[in-house]
């Protein structure tokens, strides 16, 4: 299996002894995002993201199905991750690698647990019928910061999904097109977004945020933060590495909540301009056009 070559020990070297001197090879400051793009599909509910170099495509679909037996009243959500050899020569289908596994993880944590999506909304005959809205997220192009850019995609696909509207009448489940009736949003309950510092030096004095792949390779450890922009925290995932200080969790933690805003503001200007865009002519005008392609 072929993999991606790692920087030589002098290309470290350099990297390390440029963060020691404050600089970053980009040039960024140790609290700033690489250019954060997003645009969506044609289609409710595809979001592509574009962080620097990496890029992220997410896709929402969703289906009726049978509720599972111990959540009778919820609707099933699930997200699921691909990494593929596109995106980097160290992935290869059919067999996750440590990336892939934390990804899914985070995700999962961060917009899954944290009650993001209101599951009982996706309910629709209890014990017996509901939707089944699925996440797939697929990795482009990889340089650096997958979790959260993959973490925006998936917030941003969900916001902007529309499912079917549905009728019951004596029992009967009906399932309306678009051309019958206008497609309905998720019930939502707030976005969250990671926020990942990267920790360098022996003691990992040095942090900077939206590390790129070359500066991943030599850092000594990273920390997850998963927040919305009312400043409540999903989960904070600090795995191995060097120990944090408390006092510079805190400051990160400070740092993650401003950018969480950013980021949740940012979503809301984008989400309003592809509404504008898709109600010029009104809803009839869309469905015309969508029979055109």
């Amino acid at each position: 299996m072929p993999r991606e070559a790692e920087p030589s020990l002098n290309e470290k070297q350099f990297i390390v002894q440029a963060l020691g001197e404050k600089l970053r090879l980009d040039g960024r400051e140790f609290d700033q995002y690489r250019p954060l793009e997003l645009t969506f599909g044609d289609q409710y509910g595809v979001a592509n993201v574009t962080l620097g170099k990496t890029r992220v495509l997410a896709k929402v679909s969703a289906e009726v199905t049978v509720p599972y037996v111990d959540r009778p009243l919820d609707g099933v959500f699930t997200i699921a991750t691909e990494l593929g050899p596109m995106a980097s020569p160290a992935f290869e289908v059919g067999r996750p690698t440590e990336t892939e596994v934390l990804l899914a993880r985070l995700l999962e944590k961060t917009v899954r647990r944290s009650g993001a999506l209101d599951t009982e909304s996706l309910c629709l005959v209890a014990g017996q019928k509901c939707w089944s809205v699925r996440v797939d997220v697929h990795v482009l192009a990889h340089d650096g910061n997958l979790i959260d850019a993959s973490c925006f995609a998936v917030v941003a696909a969900l916001r902007h999904f529309r499912k079917p509207d549905t009728s019951i009448a004596s029992g009967q489940l009906t399932v309306y097109t678009p051309a019958e009736r206008e497609p309905v949003p998720l019930s939502w309950l707030h976005s969250p977004f990671c926020v990942t510092w990267s920790f360098f030096g022996d003691d990992g004095e040095t942090t900077l945020l939206d590390a790129t792949w070359a500066e991943e390779q030599v850092r000594v450890s990273s920390c997850t933060v998963s927040l919305n922009r009312h400043g409540e925290i999903c989960q904070i995932a600090k795995l191995g590495g060097v120990p944090v200080e408390a006092v510079a969790l805190l400051q990160c933690t400070a740092v993650a909540l401003t950018k969480a805003k950013e980021f949740s503001t940012f979503l809301d200007g984008k989400l309003a301009e592809d509404a504008k865009r898709r109600n010029k002519g009104g809803f009839m005008a869309e469905l015309s056009s969508e029979n055109d392609r």
